[in-house]
């Protein structure tokens, strides 16, 4: 158990939300109410921010409420579930941006296939493919590697994470 105070500073955390491990490194990714994605090495008592810190806002160098985060080792990047501007980003490690992967660019919450209300998590197959917890729209959402355009594959009452197996279930 790890105890100490909310704050914005870099060895604090607000409202910690998911975390994703780099298993090569160790290296903790951690969502955080502030608007941002702490790294924290090894043994650290300070975290780097790595993605958002710079408010809270829709344009490519902010993040709103982020959620799920997840480490894809093969593009050295972190997959974000950006709750509150309803979309999943990639931020790869190093950048000042992100990449919208799937969701909206504006804030906009929707239910079409290209559209997300309320991500929470996500994860990726070997093949690329994302699976994404559409939370207030209550489904499961796949959206094969490249594509933006999302097919329910399970329906659940306000999911709030997503996992796979060994056979893709």
């Amino acid at each position: 158990m790890c105890l100490g105070t909310a704050g914005s500073a870099n060895n604090q955390l607000t409202n910690p939300g998911f975390l994703a491990r780099d298993s090569n490194s160790g290296t903790l990714y951690m969502s955080s109410g502030v608007d941002r994605i702490m790294c924290w090495q090894p043994n650290a008592t300070t975290g780097t921010v790595v993605a958002g810190g710079n408010g809270r806002g829709t344009t490519t160098s902010q993040l709103y409420e982020p959620l799920g985060v997840y480490f894809d080792s093969l593009s050295n990047s972190l997959y974000i579930g950006n709750y509150g501007a309803h979309n999943i980003v990639s931020w790869p490690l190093g950048a000042t941006n992100w990449t919208l992967i799937a969701g909206s660019t504006s804030g906009t919450c929707g239910s079409t296939s290209t559209m997300l209300c309320y991500p929470t998590a996500m994860t990726l197959d070997s093949m690329g493919n994302l699976y994404v917890a559409d939370t207030n729209n209550n489904r499961i959402q796949l959206f094969l590697a490249g594509s933006s355009n999302g097919i329910t594959i399970a329906s659940a009452n306000f999911p709030g994470g997503v996992a796979l197996d060994s056979q893709l279930n």
